[in-house]
């Protein structure tokens, strides 16, 4: 996936969760100061995160990602978005072929 697609997937998570318009969310939205995020919002997030991306955030992790962008990064960095297409491409269901016999 792209920066560009993962950073979707989060801003409509975001908006959804907060109940704010996807507009306003931008790479540089900070959670809590612009999006007066909670704690319990920021958990769901990470859940979020782990459950569509496969990645694990641990605490220390979490309380680094500040921003949107950031959270992208971090899928970014952490390989999942490539992991998660490429296993989206192999779960396609194969069709045998039909014999001529």
């Amino acid at each position: 996936m792209t920066r560009e697609q993962i950073f979707t997937v989060i801003r409509a998570h975001l908006a959804d969760e907060l109940e704010v318009e996807p507009g306003s969310i931008a790479p540089e939205t900070r959670f809590r100061e612009d999006l007066e995020a909670d704690s319990l919002d920021l958990y769901t997030l990470v859940q979020e995160l782990e459950d569509t991306y496969g990645v694990k955030i641990s605490d220390e992790e979490a309380t680094k990602i500040l921003t949107v962008g950031q959270a992208v990064e971090f899928v970014l960095a952490s390989g999942a978005a490539e992991a998660s297409e490429s296993a989206t491409a192999n779960s396609a269901p194969t069709h045998p072929t039909a014999s001529a016999d």
